[in-house]
């Protein structure tokens, strides 16, 4: 079998992994939102696509895979309706902002109409390979592929994102062996704090925010970290006093749905009976108010209600930032203590912010767990940057592990 790396390595964002065997099946496509949208290189034709999770840099480019071409989809149930509702977001942004994209909404309905849903653990056959879902433990629906030749019983496994440790709603990514391992390394030069001491620092500065009659203005991605804040939250009370704004409102609903794929469902029911939903501007009005929580998107700044609350926060307020910020966003620049674009102007925040590592992503400490337990012949690593891909790679060659760490248009033969 060829691998033929589209996007996503070395670097993070537009994943797409081309497998040539006796099918084409492609692995991911996404985009590289970093201030203008880049796209993996082109797929061709495939038989097959499998999509491991709803996240824009795995599906932002999925449905241009359907503007020539009809191959089934395999995902789990939540992916889909997760993945439509951030396409349907990303063509009304890219519209609005005359932006570069290479589908159009019947695209995308083409997409929907071509998807196979399947549980974890549920194996389906395609022509002369065997598919299995399992919980990566990112978010809900994220899945790891472990695909195997019913005719050699050779096996590969693709990670997607994966969450070894537990968060609050997922228990963990599972452990899959395989003979040929494709794993995320965006973490593969460092680990993540400790949680619950991260947790508890976070609480306890977002109520000393409040006690001052401040806001704590949380900013989140849409699908996956918005639902694992508010479950948090809950845990800890607070609840009654957080306001919820944009897409997180939706995101929220779909993984309502599907509640069978998170742990601790009862603490985002109780958060979603108890929270206060912003529908109107009045609402927006209500939440600026001193001694409220606004969860609200984008987790990186560059659009959506985040940025008309950061120019009206009173003084006593705080910016939570709750995620990774990708180079040339309004995050990163709100990092690195430089002015924002807001509307094409230049604004400079006044109010104080922190970082707080949540990320669903392993560590490096969990990624060796990972492939250690694993104990596959062949490893390669992507999505992560190029020092972090190396470091992994590095690490699996002292440890005796036959490994990789491709770029962009490289390809690479592996027994199948």
């Amino acid at each position: 079998m060829e691998i033929s790396f589209l996007g996503g390595a070395g670097e993070v964002g537009r994943s797409g992994i081309l497998l040539k065997g006796k099918k084409k099946i492609l692995l991911d496509y996404g985009i590289k939102i970093n201030g203008t949208n880049e796209y993996p290189l082109p797929a061709g034709n495939i038989d097959a696509f499998i999509l491991s999770h709803a996240h824009l840099d795995h599906c932002g480019d999925a449905p241009s895979l359907y503007h020539y071409g009809s191959p089934p989809t395999f995902g789990t149930p939540p992916t889909l309706e997760l993945a439509e509702l951030l396409i349907a977001d990303s063509i009304k942004i890219n519209i609005k902002n005359h932006a570069r994209q290479r589908y159009n909404k019947k695209d995308a309905q083409r997409f929907s109409n071509k998807y196979l849903s399947y549980n974890y653990n549920d194996t389906f056959e395609f022509n002369d390979y065997e598919i299995t879902f399992s919980d990566a433990g990112h978010i809900c629906g994220s899945a790891i592929t472990k695909i195997v030749d019913k005719k050699t019983d050779r096996s590969l496994v693709y990670t997607g994102d994966l969450k070894v440790s537990p968060q609050t709603l997922h228990k963990g990514s599972e452990i899959i062996k395989g003979d040929v391992l494709i794993i995320e390394s965006t973490y593969g030069s460092r680990d993540h704090p400790d949680r619950k001491n991260l947790e508890k620092l976070f609480i306890e500065n977002i109520k000393k925010i409040i006690e001052n009659k401040g806001v704590a203005l949380l900013p989140v991605f849409a699908v996956g970290r918005s639902q694992e804040i508010l479950a948090l939250l809950e845990k800890n009370n607070l609840s009654n006093i957080t306001y919820v704004d944009g897409m997180s409102r939706k995101a929220t609903g779909i993984v309502m749905k599907h509640l069978d794929y998170i742990q601790n469902p009862e603490l985002l029911e109780k958060s979603v009976d108890k929270i206060n939903q912003i529908l109107k501007p009045k609402d927006r009005e209500r939440a600026l108010h001193g001694g409220n929580i606004i969860v609200t998107t984008a987790g990186m700044l560059n659009g959506g209600p985040v940025l008309d609350y950061i120019t009206r926060l009173n003084s006593n307020s705080m910016i939570f930032l709750t995620g990774y910020q990708a180079e040339s966003t309004n995050g990163r620049k709100l990092m690195e203590y430089q002015p924002l674009t807001i509307d094409g102007k230049k604004f400079h925040v006044k109010n104080p912010f922190a970082f707080y590592d949540f990320s669903a992503h392993a560590g490096q400490a969990d990624l060796y767990k990972y492939i250690k337990e694993a104990s596959p012949e062949e490893v390669i690593c992507v999505h992560g940057d190029e020092e972090s891909s190396l470091d992994l790679k590095d690490w699996l060659e002292l440890e005796g592990f036959k490994a990789h760490a491709p770029h962009v248009g490289e390809k690479i033969k592996i027994n199948m």
